[in-house]
């Protein structure tokens, strides 16, 4: 009978940010995600300036994303959705339960910046 010998897989942070950065843009109603400053913690919460930030205790994630929406969305409906589906896809594809994760909304992309004549 041959020996199985059992491994270790480690997850490097930038993999959990890449995959709620991922899912996050998938959800219809998301414009962009939004720069974030470090702050304290920085050590512990990878991501400051890509709209993401992470933590991971106890094989628990916590997220807190940044986003720009477009206009004329519902935003409770689609940070749901992006909530569902960062989950979602964090779950699936490394296997860690969700402790939470946070919508920041920091803006609206009206598509016209502030003292542009409207197309006509």
């Amino acid at each position: 009978m041959e020996e199985t010998r059992k491994g270790k897989t480690t997850v490097a942070p930038e993999v959990l940010l890449t995959i709620a950065r991922m899912a996050t843009l998938g959800v219809e109603g998301v414009s962009r995600m939004a720069p974030v400053s470090g702050g304290v913690n920085r050590l512990f919460r990878r991501g400051a300036g890509d709209g993401v930030r992470i933590a991971v205790e106890d094989n628990f994630v916590y997220a807190d994303l940044y986003v720009v929406m477009d206009q004329d969305v519902n935003i409770r409906e689609v940070s749901r959705n992006v909530q569902q589906q960062v989950a979602r896809a964090i779950q699936e594809m490394v296997a860690m339960d969700i402790g939470h994760i946070n919508i920041h909304i920091e803006d609206i992309d009206y598509g016209v910046e502030p003292g542009e004549a409207q197309p006509a």
